[in-house]
């Protein structure tokens, strides 16, 4: 992936975010307040819990950090895929997110 594709692929990703975060709080009452500054977006909980998900632009990866732990995704040509194997991104940020909030939230792409 070149450096474009990847910058790219990322801006698409935390977009992504950011649509389902107004879709969540309309549909819910999880309350998530989303911040971004550039290729980091921040992601905090009623309860004061967050999630920080940021572009690594010279790994061509995205980080999310969150209380369940940090995670390192890398785009496979269909979607981002955790790098020790754990899974797609949404779905684990699906997990993280319903654990922080004690709803159940469904993130997609």
């Amino acid at each position: 992936m070149t450096d474009l594709e990847y910058a790219d692929r990322a801006e698409q990703l935390l977009l992504a975010i950011e649509q389902c975060v107004d879709r969540i709080n309309e549909a819910t009452d999880a309350d998530i307040d989303s911040q971004r500054s550039g290729g980091l977006i921040t992601l905090v909980f009623a309860n004061g819990s967050q999630i920080v998900v940021n572009q690594q632009r010279p790994l061509h990866e995205i980080w999310m950090a969150s209380r369940s732990g940090g995670y390192h995704y890398r785009f496979d040509g269909v979607a981002w895929q955790d790098t020790k194997g754990a899974g797609e991104f949404f779905g684990a940020l699906s997990r993280d997110a319903s654990e922080q909030s004690g709803l159940v939230l469904r993130f997609h792409d």
